[in-house]
């Protein structure tokens, strides 16, 4: 999420919650996007991660961008007041690559180093 560093440096996480104030809707989603392809004539294969949340106020340490804002469905913490193991196990970057991993698992790919390359 290059575009919400410089957001969140611009306006910071209360700026955004400025922002929403006049919205009663503050729900949202993280999203997830690893994409990858077999040669550079073949269309990538683009696998999804989505975990829905809302955004709230700051809460917990600003180590990691927009973290503190973002409270997942069903938790009453942010991604930033998670342990980093509970984050990681709900996290959208977690379910694309959960479905990476299921896709090399289901197709078998094989691949071949070239020597002289």
């Amino acid at each position: 999420m290059q575009c919400s560093k410089w957001f969140l440096q611009k306006i910071g996480h209360e700026g955004l919650n400025n922002l929403l104030m006049a919205y009663e809707d503050k729900s949202g989603y993280a999203l997830c996007a690893f994409s990858f392809a077999l040669g550079p004539n073949a269309e990538p294969i683009t696998f999804l991660g989505r975990t829905p949340g809302k955004i709230v106020p700051p809460r917990g340490p600003n180590d990691f961008g927009w973290d503190p804002i973002f409270q997942p469905d069903g938790y009453e913490q942010t991604y930033a007041e998670m342990p980093k193991e509970e984050k990681n196990n709900i996290s959208h970057r977690s379910k694309a690559l959960t479905l990476v991993k299921s896709h090399f698992t289901e197709v078998g790919y094989t691949f071949r180093i070239n020597p002289s390359v």
